[in-house]
């Protein structure tokens, strides 16, 4: 009889190290570990203007002893509070985002994931603190700091950010997503395409509008595995995940920044938390015979010292067969006298995808004289189909047509 390898989900305690000191070989196991990462030596790489920046991590993981040699990634989410509107909080982030892949890499992680608008934060309440962070970022090379983690730790990262860049003549402002490759080589540069609600529209220009943009929905590998991305809202639309899988995806990260609430730029407070959506994600999962990952905020964000939003720290990875890979667990409340405790802690979340793992999700079969296995891709009538791309639709309430604009609006 052959056995599976051990899959093992961890959640354990080890003592205070500092980022260099923490890249151990071991491949997987969970700890609490606090950070004490050194100023940068390379002057073109930012840092706080601290010597040290410490930051506390719980690493919860879901891991195999045993790896094939078959195409697999080994994904990390960092799930965590921070700053926003400025640069200061920029330079935090980055030293956080330093610190978290250095962790990272020493639970063999080859894809690291960070939340919606991460560099900023996301609640930037108004347009011109949104345009002049995307500004700066461009201006002081951010990025090329966020590739040379990637390079210097060997490891692929998703990094969410504010882009600033001339488009169709005119400037323009997106909330995009950065993916570097282990070589720190830009892998995709992905602009949010469905906007949620009017502050995104307020400060953020729809993406991929323009040819000029490139293909939207394109795939690229990391460690064999063919990935995509999408944005936040854009785990609630089917068709975007079933895309991906049509190009090839075999896993699809979606960063995000669900609230429980935040401030709105009328300086009201939202009153409806937004939706947690974890089932859509297994949804998307098994119905396109791929891992989908959530990778969301916990805790608060502050902006200038007050805090403008809440998150749901709702993070999570479906396997192709439904299945959470990575829930988190509840913890136990936060105590003053306890560093470590409590559910406002920064967390890295930690599990392997690997396609070999899983058969086939219904009964055997037979087409004509041959067994086949039932897979909804190659089951699509495609011919029947146009109407989602048509111009209109029909609207449920009047079941009068309604066409839809040129160009998002």
């Amino acid at each position: 009889m052959t056995l599976l390898p051990e899959r093992r989900a961890h959640f354990q305690s080890d003592g205070a190290i500092s980022g260099r000191e923490s890249r151990s070989k071991h491949r997987g196991g969970g700890s609490l570990a606090r950070f004490a990462l050194e100023k940068a030596a390379d002057p073109s790489q930012l840092s706080c203007g601290q010597a040290y920046r410490k930051v506390t991590l719980i690493i919860q993981s879901f891991v195999s002893d045993e790896l094939p040699q078959t195409p697999h990634v080994r994904l990390g989410l960092y799930q965590g509070y921070g700053t926003a509107g400025n640069m200061q909080a920029v330079q935090a982030n980055l030293d956080t985002l330093k610190a978290v892949a250095e962790r990272a890499v020493g639970h063999g992680v080859h894809l690291l994931s960070f939340p919606e608008l991460y560099l900023s934060g996301y609640d930037l309440t108004d347009a011109a603190c949104a345009h002049r962070l995307a500004e700066e970022i461009r201006q002081r090379g951010v990025m090329d700091a966020v590739a040379a983690s990637a390079r210097s730790n060997g490891l692929a990262i998703i990094c969410p950010y504010p882009e600033a860049a001339d488009v169709a003549g005119e400037r323009r402002y997106y909330d995009s997503i950065a993916v570097y490759g282990s070589d720190g080589e830009l892998l995709k540069n992905y602009r949010k395409t469905h906007l949620w609600g009017g502050d995104e529209r307020n400060n953020w220009s729809f993406g991929h509008v323009f040819a000029e943009e490139g293909d939207a929905y394109s795939v690229f590998e990391v460690n064999g595995l063919r990935v995509g991305v999408l944005n936040c809202y854009e785990a609630e639309f089917p068709e975007l995940c079933r895309i991906l899988a049509l190009k090839g995806a075999q896993l699809v990260v979606i960063p995000t920044a669900a609230d429980e609430w935040t401030l709105l730029r009328t300086g009201e407070l939202t009153k409806t938390p937004y939706p947690d959506v974890q089932f859509l994600i297994r949804a998307n999962a098994y119905q396109n015979n791929l891992f989908c990952a959530y990778s969301n905020r916990r805790g608060t964000e502050t902006l200038n010292g007050e805090t403008v939003g809440g998150y749901l720290g709702n993070s999570c990875l479906a396997d192709p067969h439904g299945n959470f890979l990575i829930p988190v667990i509840p913890l136990p409340p936060q105590r003053d006298d306890q560093p470590g405790s409590g559910w406002n802690d920064q967390m890295l979340l930690i599990a392997d995808c690997v396609p070999a793992f899983y058969g086939p999700t219904h009964p055997e079969t037979k087409i004509g004289d041959s067994a086949a296995a039932t897979q909804y891709l190659n089951d699509r009538r495609w011919d029947l189909y146009g109407t989602l791309t048509s111009r209109e639709r029909i609207d449920q309430a009047t079941g009068e047509a309604e066409p839809y604009p040129q160009q998002p609006e």
